[in-house]
């Protein structure tokens, strides 16, 4: 049986910054207030027109040149978004027609800001089984066309960023790649972090996503279950492994809240540069974060070939999951 190698990472943000003090226009709040509590600077909209699959053709190419491979070498492309393009067909078809990929499978996830996770786990078992060579995972959001900017959006609307980001997963012999990843979720929480509409419960409700709608966050519960469920799985990955903390190079998690990912890092008795942070400069990117982080993470230095790394999420769902990666 192979294994499950990640043989290539990219990333993109769109161009246009949004800083804090462009949020002030719209909200009563400050530079100070924002980062205290979630650790964002600042973070990138797309232009109006942009979708998703717009987004992940740049991250893609930047992820097929690093593995050295064609679109028409990827034998299936795994999308994961919480922001589609459209209510269906999947954004995973809308990217396979941006790029010469031959007539390949093309499989949406809904699993939000556990989306990338998700994504490896499924990667990794059609990798492993022999059915495909080379699998292409995407995170991609668009989330600045639903943020609430009236003063009731405070809370949710300083968090959320666009972006995309992708990996290469392909077959290899080497005892390296993914070697276990663990799922979980837990439906009794559902509405603690919802967005509602478009919805398919009443009539007139399906359909392009209206102005206004408004995400909705209870942060206390969001924050307390993150901390706890990242915590168990990100020590899960390593028991799995017989790793201990110190073995591990990084811990990648979902770029969620700062504060989550300094709670976790406290749990595990570690220092927090043994996390790789990016959220001050591209906000929450929800499917998009992790691989934004691992792709930023291998081309800066602080993540190299031969490392041992714990990648960890947790969303809406609740769902949550972590990845033990030999780099």
């Amino acid at each position: 049986m192979p294994f499950a190698r990640v043989a290539g990472t990219g990333y993109y943000v769109p161009p246009r910054l949004v800083t804090n003090h462009d949020l002030m226009r719209y909200y009563d709040t400050t530079e100070e207030w924002i980062v205290e509590r979630s650790g964002i600077h600042e973070r990138h909209f797309a232009e109006p027109g942009t979708g998703p699959a717009d987004l992940a053709v740049s991250a893609v190419e930047m992820a097929l040149a690093d593995a050295g491979l064609t679109p028409a070498e990827v034998d299936m492309i795994v999308f994961a978004t919480l922001s589609p393009e459209y209510y269906f067909p999947g954004s995973g078809c809308l990217l396979q027609r941006k790029l010469p990929f031959r007539n390949i499978p093309a499989l949406d996830i809904r699993m939000q800001c556990s989306g990338f996770i998700y994504g490896l786990s499924i990667a990794q078992m059609y990798v492993q089984q022999g059915m495909y060579r080379h699998v292409l995972v995407v995170g991609a959001e668009v989330q600045s066309t639903s943020i609430d900017f009236s003063p009731e959006g405070r809370t949710v609307g300083v968090i959320f960023g666009d972006g995309a980001g992708a990996a290469v997963v392909s077959a290899t012999h080497e005892p390296v790649g993914i070697l276990s990843t663990h799922l979980y979720s837990d439906g009794k929480y559902a509405e603690e972090l919802t967005i509602q509409e478009p919805t398919s419960l009443y009539p007139g409700k399906v359909g392009h996503l209206p102005l206004g709608t408004k995400p909705h966050m209870n942060g206390r519960e969001v924050f307390r279950h993150a901390v706890t469920r990242m915590t168990e799985v990100a020590r899960e990955a390593m028991q799995a492994q017989g790793w201990q903390p110190g073995d591990v190079a990084r811990f990648i998690p979902h770029q969620a809240n700062k504060r989550i990912a300094q709670s976790v890092a406290e749990q595990l008795s570690l220092a927090e540069d043994k996390f790789y942070i990016n959220i001050q400069k591209y906000g929450n990117t929800t499917a998009a974060s992790i691989p934004i982080a691992l792709a930023e993470a291998a081309r800066d230095g602080s993540v190299q070939r031969g490392d041992k790394l714990v990648l960890m999420a947790f969303g809406s769902g609740f769902t949550w999951g972590s990845a033990a990666v030999i780099y």
